[in-house]
């Protein structure tokens, strides 16, 4: 049965942070807020959390995870990023974006792209989510909380609970925050592709 956490969407009550993320680093899967929908996320060596997320999502392996990261500083570890694509990048975030870049040998190969080597990575401008990613200390690996065969993801964290309290560890509420999800730009070739058109304005990258 997953925990329901309610917590303040502008001044996050540090002790409940504080116990999102110690249940994180026991092998939690949880679902939380983020600034363009609800996401599920684990951390990084968390296989079992990886393997409930594709099951949930009923996803394959050219699923692209993406690692939500604090700040520019930490993406940096698991990411390559060039100069032209750093001052792009670094122009956009926080915000709702999410970047397919080629990964650096810190990350796992199962969160790769089987035959590119790349992986997304993000810094999202929700102060909940940089709350827990402050006391967490690390990225979290995510993916939008998007039902197979549904087209908008689920916007209420009481729904969250009530439809997948058997296969989820604990829910994050800190309100509606909508249900478009990042626009995902590919710079793995080089030149920015927009391959999915979400709540980030797309028009620096066209």
């Amino acid at each position: 049965m997953a925990k329901y956490f309610d917590v303040h969407p502008q001044t996050p009550q540090s002790r409940i942070i504080g116990t999102v993320a110690d249940s994180l680093r026991a092998g939690a899967l949880i679902a939380y807020p983020t600034d363009s929908c609800f996401a599920l996320g684990c951390r990084l060596g968390n296989h079992d959390g990886l393997e409930r997320i594709r099951s949930i999502r009923s996803l394959d392996d050219r699923h692209h995870f993406t690692l939500v990261c604090k700040d520019f500083a930490q993406l940096g570890q698991f990411v390559h990023v060039d100069n032209d694509v750093f001052r792009a990048v670094k122009a956009s975030t926080p915000g709702s974006y999410t970047f397919i870049l080629p990964a650096t040998k810190d990350v796992p190969r199962r969160l790769m792209h089987p035959k590119k080597k790349t992986v997304g990575v993000r810094i999202p401008d929700h102060v909940v989510t940089q709350a827990l990613l402050a006391e967490l200390g690390e990225p979290l690996v995510s993916s939008t909380l998007l039902m197979p065969g549904e087209p908008e993801p689920m916007t209420q964290g009481w729904e969250i609970k009530d439809r997948l309290d058997h296969v989820l560890d604990a829910v994050v509420d800190s309100g509606d925050c909508g249900t478009e999800p990042t626009t995902v730009v590919d710079f793995s070739g080089g030149e920015p592709e927009i391959v999915r058109y979400g709540a980030g304005d797309p028009t620096r990258f066209e």
